[in-house]
């Protein structure tokens, strides 16, 4: 009895780590988020939570993780260089699949009582929810303006009410291309938003 039960063990732990793996893994096809939630339907459940508690669009945040991490649940910023070439800190303290920073993590923590991880999916979209319902109250933002929401969350809100993105050029660039991906985000979850939503499998 107990040597079946110390093989079925040994059968089950390298199927967690398999499926621990695929469940951390970033989606094959991130061009098209039908293809992602059908890869990884527990992220369209939390998407739908936090587009519940705040209001942001599914398509919105999901293309600013998606430009911040490529969902990589365990990003982080490049490395700084020494006299240009001796590897030193980071450059920021962003981590996770949203990037969010140490203070306003922490922030975050401190004013929702969420608790949670930033390498966590549900815990980081989340995190997108809050910050972007935040930037719609401070700054009179509206959560369905990825390019001007994506620019407060790059810059801080403090930043975005100084216009500091103005002097970056190449950020102008990346908050365009954001709101296309929004945009593309957005059209696609409308082709499949009823089957995801009723719990239906379906194919490309």
């Amino acid at each position: 009895m107990n040597k079946y039960r110390v093989s079925s063990l040994l059968l089950t732990f390298p199927t967690l780590l398999l499926l621990q793996g695929c469940a951390t893994s970033p989606p094959r096809n991130q061009s098209n988020l039908c293809a992602i939630f059908e890869e990884k339907p527990s992220w369209y459940d939390d998407a739908r939570e936090m587009e519940e508690v705040y209001g942001t669009p599914i398509n919105v945040a999901m293309a600013f993780i998606k430009q911040e991490s490529s969902f990589i649940n365990d990003a982080k910023p490049p490395r700084d260089h020494l006299l240009g070439f001796i590897p030193w800190g980071r450059v920021s303290t962003a981590y996770g699949y949203a990037q969010a920073q140490d203070p306003v993590w922490g922030e975050y923590l401190d004013g929702t009582g969420n608790g949670g991880s930033r390498n966590n999916f549900g815990d980081a979209i989340m995190f997108v929810g809050w910050y972007t319902d935040k930037t719609q109250k401070r700054l009179g933002v509206s959560k369905w303006d990825p390019y001007n929401q994506y620019l407060a969350y790059h810059e801080g809100q403090g930043g975005f009410k100084r216009k500091s993105y103005n002097k970056k050029p190449q950020l102008l660039k990346v908050a365009r291309k954001v709101e296309q991906q929004a945009k593309d985000y957005g059209w696609q979850l409308k082709q499949c938003r009823s089957e995801l939503e009723n719990g239906r499998s379906w194919f490309f």
